[in-house]
């Protein structure tokens, strides 16, 4: 049976902040362990600033149905790994298969990481997200496997796992894949809430209705026949491909066809979305020419003759 001694230099080597708890190094269950990608999960425990990582014990030592150790790594809610188990762990169960990553026995396949939230009425950190990022990248590295090694428990499953709830795997590679090619991409976040760089007309309202919302709330307002776009203005380094995503929080009632502008480098371009579902978490609008310099970039449109509330809530832009 393989080991992975390496993983705690191997993370450190990549900035992430780790603790290695106990005897890691000889904490493992019995069986193949040959790992070839990186398997997310979320533990469905509620972390805080106080209380930073809740599921630790348990993934360390088990639950009554399933022995420990349940993970290689927990990340915490500040973004530290802690590290629990050089070898194979009861953390994904049988494969399904997903890319790359055959049907089969799942623990003997992938690493996992627990990522310590709950996953119903919280997301992860930025801090937790950012380190995963990291530590996935520095590990299919070790591993010489690409960014479509790393997969979401999701969609392995073949017991209709939801974790890690609240992202975009297709997004989350892509964020590997830049981390693996030379660093950090250049990326900005601009929520309806950053100073300067949110316009929107007195048409639009401000709600807290949903948990799902990025930051402390988010605008609405009714759709209409006519031009009326809240507007999310981005400095851009360098007339580059961005990719363009947005975050919203998914309502039954809210618009199943809302408009959001880009405005690229040959004129607007319009992509429709349903923010009845997929909402909480980075969805992908697409990847886009965009012009440097600091303008209105990305908007919301009210323009759409379907019925509901649209919504502006957050857009990210990712230099690819």
């Amino acid at each position: 049976m393989a080991t992975i001694p390496w993983l705690a230099d191997v993370l450190r080597s990549a900035g992430v902040q780790v603790k290695e708890e106990g005897s890691w190094l000889t904490r493992m269950r019995p069986g193949d362990f040959n790992p070839i990608g990186v398997l997310w999960h979320h533990t469905a425990a509620t972390s805080s600033a106080t209380n930073p990582h809740p599921a630790l014990n348990v993934c360390i030592n088990g639950r009554s149905d399933l022995p420990g150790p349940l993970c290689q790594a927990l990340v915490d809610y500040h973004g530290v790994f802690h590290i629990i188990s050089a070898g194979r762990c009861n953390h994904a169960g049988t494969s399904g298969g997903s890319g790359p990553i055959p049907a089969g026995d799942g623990n003997t396949l992938m690493i996992g990481w627990e990522i310590d939230y709950n996953g119903v009425s919280q997301e992860m950190t930025a801090a937790q997200y950012n380190a995963s990022i990291a530590a996935t990248a520095a590990v299919l590295t070790r591993l010489g496997k690409d960014a479509s090694y790393a997969r979401g428990h999701r969609e392995t499953s073949t017991s209709g796992k939801i974790d890690p709830s609240f992202i975009d795997l297709n997004v989350m590679r892509s964020d590997v894949a830049a981390k693996m090619s030379g660093g950090n991409a250049w990326s900005t976040i601009v929520d309806n809430t950053t100073a300067g760089r949110f316009t929107a007309s007195a048409n639009w309202g401000v709600s807290t209705y949903s948990s799902q919302r990025y930051g402390a709330d988010y605008r609405y307002a009714n759709p209409v026949l006519a031009s009326d776009t809240a507007w999310y203005k981005v400095n851009i380094p360098a007339t580059a491909n961005y990719r363009v995503d947005a975050w919203w929080p998914a309502v039954s009632g809210y618009n199943s066809a809302t408009p959001y502008v880009i405005a690229t480098t040959t004129g607007n371009r319009t992509v429709y979305v349903d923010q009845r579902t997929g909402g909480g978490q980075w969805r992908s609008l697409g990847t886009f020419a965009l012009p440097a310099g600091d303008a209105n970039r990305v908007g919301v449109s009210r323009w759409t003759s379907a019925s509901g509330l649209v919504i502006a809530d957050a857009i990210r832009v990712t230099r690819v």
